[in-house]
């Protein structure tokens, strides 16, 4: 109605229900209280160690793929291939999606050790017989894809230091879920244990 004050909102009970194991009650069991306790820390230490462990699986990926792409440069070989037959043509010829579609195509190359091996390696479309192009070559005479490149090398990096975070926090609740399963266990044990002592008083006839 109009003029009429609206009656203040009842403060929000979520955080006492969130945290009723840590306080003090007569219900309270030491069960509860231990739960409380680890999932406050487990609440706590999980956020606090996210910066550090990013940090050093971001840093260990580093090297490690740092040493790959430079293993990888060392035994790899840009040369060129020629084309033993003609490319697919794609049936838009002209089209962005023609510009970005590579075909298996059967080449033919020179290894490192003037050895020629005949072996299928992607192609732009409608290109003819004869046409060369560069290609990655192995120790052992195989293609192969070119060494990481310092982007590939940071994005797997950044990469292995998230799923190691998203391991760490899916550990967490995996403890928790257990300790909490565990915790619930000893209480049914012993709610059972207490009622056994205390039904026949319950049910028992005069």
């Amino acid at each position: 109605m109009p003029g009429r004050t609206p009656l203040p909102l009842p403060p929000r009970e979520l955080p006492r229900v969130m945290f009723w194991r840590l306080r003090r009650n007569p219900l309270r069991r030491r069960s509860d209280l231990a739960q409380a306790w680890i999932g406050l820390g487990l609440t706590l230490a999980v956020p606090a160690a996210t910066p550090l462990l990013m940090f050093l699986v971001g840093d260990a990926a580093q090297r490690h793929y740092a040493r790959t792409a430079q293993h990888e440069a060392a035994t790899r070989h840009h040369t060129t291939a020629v084309l033993v037959e003609d490319a697919r043509s794609h049936p838009e010829p002209g089209s962005a999606e023609a510009r970005q579609t590579l075909y298996p195509t059967q080449v033919r190359f020179t290894d490192a050790h003037g050895r020629t091996h005949t072996a299928h390696a992607d192609a732009q479309p409608a290109l003819p017989r004869g046409t060369t192009i560069r290609v990655w070559v192995d120790m052992d005479g195989d293609l192969t894809d070119p060494p990481l490149s310092p982007d590939q090398i940071r994005s797997r990096a950044m990469g292995s230091a998230l799923i190691a975070v998203l391991g760490v926090h899916a550990a967490a609740a995996l403890a928790y879920g257990t300790v909490h399963r565990v915790i619930q266990h000893h209480n049914l044990v012993a709610w059972e244990t207490a009622w056994a002592a205390t039904a026949p008083r319950w049910t028992t006839s005069p």
